[in-house]
């Protein structure tokens, strides 16, 4: 028997075994099967230079965003009005056959936005170039839902397809612990109250993925799936943001209809009319979680107009990296001005976090 046909078998034994409390244990274990089935299935497609392969875009700028959604959405004007970008525009389904990038320039950052051609139901299985297509989605930094305001709904399906090619979207990854050792059999520490998954099923499934010996520690309640998530190591965690296109169609009373049905937040916009864009360039800053920093030259007044666009958490040494490779080599210490120092040109290390508006100032050896 082949992986497809395992594969099928294990997903018409799913679907027949009704989900209660006795049943759990069960339906866990086939989900890790069928995970590591899965992945071997991909690792054959990716050997044989199958469809695995995505398109190849440079990442540019400060930060990446990707627009996805269905076909025709709107994503083509979306992008024409956030970038400089000239991408097709047309009233009928994929006008988008390629990755098409711009870069949206906005509070002193270059914010690459790429338009993902449309994705249909079944993308991650390979319709429509789907994986490819997806996989460009992995190495962004924020996640564009882009949905029609008369099809809302279909943030279920875009977030579906990029489950299934290992992207977890708004997700943080499960502070779970796993050291394989070369013996002792399997020990599981747990710090947490454990409410969906039992230790017993934790043993197991690390023995699917052939772990006889290994050291657990569990900091937070995961479900089975996410720690195959860990086992699996090939997932990726993407804060995303939902827009809902086309509001120039509809009236007030129409979208507070759709609040008050779906769960999730969402900007309303018209990329062809213009409508909320400047709010949804403000909302994407934001998301991003950016900090600025300005630079002073040794013995020279800071350069306040044109700051260096850094993620939130950075240190002096992400800085270093940014400017040059070779900065960090002749780096003899850094000074600061701003609030993540004590006092104004306190040196620092290049372990040191920056904050919004710091002033820094790089000294070479």
């Amino acid at each position: 028997m082949g992986i497809p046909e395992k594969i099928k078998k294990i997903e018409d034994d799913i679907h027949r075994t009704q989900v209660n409390k006795k049943t759990e244990h069960h339906i866990g274990l086939l989900k890790a099967k069928l995970a590591k089935l899965k992945r071997e299935q991909e690792e054959q497609a990716s050997r044989g230079g199958g469809s695995s392969i995505g398109y190849d875009v440079k990442k540019t700028g400060d930060a990446t965003v990707v627009l996805v959604g269905l076909p025709s959405v709107g994503k083509s004007t979306l992008l024409n009005r956030l970038t400089n970008a000239k991408s097709k525009v047309a009233a009928y389904q994929f006008t988008t056959l390629t990755v098409v990038p711009g870069v949206m320039d906005y509070r002193g950052a270059r914010i690459q936005v790429l338009d993902l051609p449309g994705i249909i139901e079944g993308a991650s299985s390979g319709r429509g170039l789907g994986k490819r297509v997806l996989s460009v989605a992995r190495n962004a930094d924020l996640i564009l839902f882009v949905v029609d305001v008369f099809q809302p709904e279909a943030v279920n399906v875009l977030r579906r397809e990029l489950r299934n090619i290992g992207i977890r979207a708004d997700e943080s990854p499960p502070n779970v612990v796993i050291e394989q050792t070369s013996s002792g059999g399997i020990t599981v520490s747990v710090q947490v109250k454990l409410t969906k998954i039992s230790e017993e099923l934790v043993k197991e499934i690390l023995r699917v993925y052939d772990m006889n010996s290994a050291r657990v520690i569990i900091r937070e309640d995961i479900t089975d799936e996410q720690l195959v998530d860990v086992l699996l190591g090939n997932r990726v965690y993407i804060p995303s943001l939902t827009v809902m296109n086309k509001v120039d169609l509809v009236n007030a009373g129409f979208i507070n209809e759709i609040t008050s049905k779906i769960k999730y937040k969402f900007v309303p916009v018209s990329a062809e009319t213009n409508i909320n864009m400047g709010a949804l360039k403000e909302e994407i800053y934001q998301r991003l979680n950016f900090i600025r920093v300005y630079m002073k030259p040794r013995g020279l007044e800071a350069d306040m107009k044109e700051p260096l666009i850094v993620k939130n958490g950075s240190n002096v040494l992400d800085v270093c990296n940014k400017l040059h490779r070779r900065m960090k080599e002749d780096l003899k210490y850094a000074q600061i001005w701003g609030r993540s120092v004590k006092f104004g040109g306190q040196k620092v290390g290049i372990t040191h976090r920056l904050m919004d508006e710091d002033i820094l100032t790089l000294v070479t050896k």
